[in-house]
């Protein structure tokens, strides 16, 4: 098996930089669905529920994604033209789903509405996310993979500083950031059309500017034997033969994302009852929280562009990937204790650690330890240790939040010992290689 030759930092650059586009898209999602839904009438003790469809919508697409983009060549590529569609959907969504309170429908209807076209957003948005993880592993080599995931995660944290404060910014700018019962206001909506339109040109780019290998250069980097091309697997096959890296990330990765589904769900309600001091979601201090939420996601984002920059100095993945969940669950738990808006600016600096680590550190050792030939197969796979956990979390949400008497601001400090849980596990992965091991024989 041949050595994938260095890259360039602007060829790793360009690899990634379409995901800018994709992560304003996710980033608007996460920092505002439990507001749309909650300003279409939804009850606090069921917006957990709310979040069930998209990590379902992605435990079956991007399974599919991963294996059908392993098969596909053409002109276009191998995962560039999955990338795109992805994307081309997601423009589409982006213009309805803040539209939900507005077409004349039932709260009922608006929810169920909106409740789709969650849905077809989130796996529209993994459909385009997931080719940016492929396409490092298919390209870079296992000396700089993880440059490559850092610098994804640079761009990936970038897109969310955008994405969280576009509806702070355009209240500033003087669009109304209140509606009518019902209707969601038109700060939030602009933002999902300006960051649909940046979407697509981000994406645009990097189709022109990223060229996949041709399929015998892939199969000569990649140590693919005729043998190998003729093997069918399914996906119970791939699981049964999966190393056991996967699973033991996997079981931290279990722990980190159900921590961050109960930061998506509850830091609006959180923080609007403990720093407003209101549980009305038509008041305007609910819908300050709201914009101050997409505030303080944009810290976490700094906090994560920042660590980022720190994480290739450790020399070991491991201790990098548990400090940085550690920092992360402090940051959590803290939060319980601030009541002024700007002290909560600690809190989710520290949060941005553990989402730095979770953007690359599961990805350069999973990529690391598998073969090209199912790389897409087993990322969508893996990416079931993103939406199991999400499921989970969300579905037993609202029990959790009857059992902290309703405070939502409880259920941030379940997420920090969540991520706390999750530096410990950290130590029993045991890392391999799969091209040191291939160059050995």
């Amino acid at each position: 098996m041949k050595t994938k030759p260095d890259l360039s930092f602007w060829k790793l650059w360009n690899i990634s930089f379409g995901f800018f586009g994709v992560q304003i898209a996710y980033a608007l999602q996460s920092a505002n669905i439990s507001r749309i839904f909650a300003t279409l009438g939804a009850d606090p003790h069921t917006l957990s529920y709310f979040w069930i469809l998209p990590p379902l919508a992605g435990i079956i697409i991007q399974p599919i994604v991963g294996s059908a983009s392993d098969k596909t060549w053409n002109r276009f590529g191998r995962r560039i033209p999955y990338l795109f569609i992805g994307s081309l959907v997601a423009v589409i969504v982006m213009c309805l789903l803040p539209n939900s309170g507005s077409f004349g429908l039932t709260i009922s209807s608006a929810m169920i509405f909106g409740l789709i076209s969650l849905m077809v957003l989130d796996t529209a948005i993994n459909m385009a996310m997931q080719p940016f993880k492929m396409l490092v592993g298919d390209l870079v080599n296992e000396k700089q993979k993880g440059l490559a995931y850092s610098i994804q995660s640079f761009l990936c944290n970038a897109g969310s500083l955008v994405g969280y404060l576009f509806p702070f910014i355009f209240t500033w700018i003087g669009i109304s950031n209140i509606a009518e019962k019902g209707t969601i206001p038109d700060s939030v909506i602009y933002s999902f059309y300006v960051g649909a339109t940046i979407l697509i040109l981000c994406v645009i780019y990097t189709m022109i500017k990223v060229k996949e290998m041709p399929p015998c250069e892939f199969e000569s980097f990649h140590g693919i034997t005729a043998t190998e091309k003729q093997e069918k697997t399914d996906f119970i096959t791939l699981l049964k033969q999966a190393p056991k890296v996967f699973w033991s990330v996997g079981l931290v990765q279990f722990f980190c994302w159900a921590a961050f589904m109960y930061m998506w769900t509850y830091t609006n309600g959180g923080i609007a009852e403990t720093v407003w001091n209101t549980r009305n979601v038509q008041s305007s201090g609910y819908q300050e929280a709201g914009n101050w939420v997409g505030v303080l996601f944009a810290v976490q984002a700094v906090g994560s562009i920042l660590w980022a920059m720190i994480i290739p100095q450790f020399k070991s993945h491991l201790k990098a990937y548990s400090l940085s969940l550690f920092l992360g669950g402090a940051g959590f738990i803290s939060a319980f204790f601030f009541t002024n808006q700007y002290h909560l600016f600690v809190s989710y600096l520290l949060i941005g650690c553990a989402w730095a680590a979770m953007l690359s550190m599961p990805f350069t050792i999973l990529t690391n330890s598998i073969s090209g030939k199912n790389m897409g197969a087993y990322l969508g796979l893996f990416n079931g240790t993103i939406c199991l956990p999400q499921i989970i979390a969300a579905l037993i949400g609202g029990t959790l939040l009857k059992w902290m008497g309703g405070h939502q601001i409880h259920m941030l400090v379940i997420a920090g010992i969540f991520l706390t849980i999750g530096s410990l596990l950290v130590f029993f992965i045991k890392e391999t290689s799969i091209e040191k091991e291939t160059l050995k024989n």
